[in-house]
């Protein structure tokens, strides 16, 4: 709806909690449209996403909702944010030559099913700037090596900042950031792995897999940190494989499951629907 808005929050687990929370919007005109929430009893803490549609013509400005319910949840050592359902986040894809990713999500946002702005395209080489020309979407080419990494990190982390991007996504970009714009991003960037993690970290997980004999391959999006490939899960899938296939076939029999996984991670962010619990995600799916 197009004044609705989303809550999402984590807390310390007490008694009560969503009651506390919905009568306090409901006080403030306010009528719910979807709510979720899971209790998680490993690290006691309480999650819970709500949709919320205004009672009244005039509602109380989302500024001012902010700061009383600020006020309101001190009691609860409360992680929480209230987004506008009309403003779309921001979002800034990095890539490098495969372009399996990028056209999914590039589709996706054509079709109007990811409710993001996709402000840009970032990339260390120039091989997908025609796909990117083509859907009218601005193409920053930032070549890299070992010694200019800092350099072409910062220019990312500069073009975040002049394009207001809230989320960086690797929809394989075939470089590892440094622990320095880990620590700037966390939370703010997704990855996709070509494995089912915790297994096959790291290059060639394909061929890794093939020398390992397994029958399942997989795709793994996560939360980016300095910790390669061991950032918070937030969607996955299989493809089941025989004996019969060689490496080179994995990496085209993986190409489709990372895209849908990568576009499911995304789309599931932007909605809000992802909250981080430790190094584990809770995920309101639809």
């Amino acid at each position: 709806m197009p004044n609705s808005i989303t809550l999402k929050f984590s807390c310390p687990d007490q008694p009560n909690i969503s009651a506390s929370v919905l009568t306090f919007f409901a006080k403030h005109g306010y009528n719910i449209l979807e709510s979720s929430q899971h209790e998680d009893p490993y690290s006691n803490l309480f999650f819970m996403r709500t949709v919320f549609s205004p009672l009244a013509k005039k509602p109380l400005p989302i500024e001012d909702l902010r700061v009383e319910f600020a006020i309101f949840v001190k009691q609860y050592k409360m992680l929480w944010n209230i987004r506008e359902n009309k403003i779309k986040p921001r979002i800034l894809i990095a890539v490098s030559k495969w372009n399996h990713c990028l056209s999914n999500l590039l589709n996706a946002w054509s079709r109007g099913v990811l409710h993001a702005d996709i402000v840009g395209v970032v990339s260390n080489h120039e091989d997908l700037k025609a796909l990117c020309d083509w859907y009218k979407i601005p193409y920053y080419y930032f070549p890299v090596s070992k010694e200019t990494k800092p350099e072409q990190e910062q220019k990312i982390l500069q073009c975040m900042k002049e394009n207001k991007v809230e989320l960086l996504v690797l929809a394989r970009y075939m470089q590892i950031l440094s622990n320095n714009m880990c620590q700037q991003l966390i939370g703010r960037a997704i990855n996709i792995h070509h494995s089912f993690l915790p297994g096959f970290k790291g290059a060639k997980p394909y061929h890794q897999a093939f020398d390992r004999g397994v029958k399942l391959i997989g795709a793994t999006a996560h939360y980016v940190t300095a910790n390669l490939d061991e950032g918070p899960i937030i969607e996955q899938a299989v493809e089941r494989i025989s004996h019969a296939n060689l490496p080179e076939e994995l990496v085209e029999m993986g190409r489709d499951i990372e895209a849908v996984v990568l576009n499911r991670a995304v789309k599931w962010h932007c909605e809000d629907r992802v909250l981080l619990n430790g190094n584990r995600t809770v995920v309101f799916r639809r």
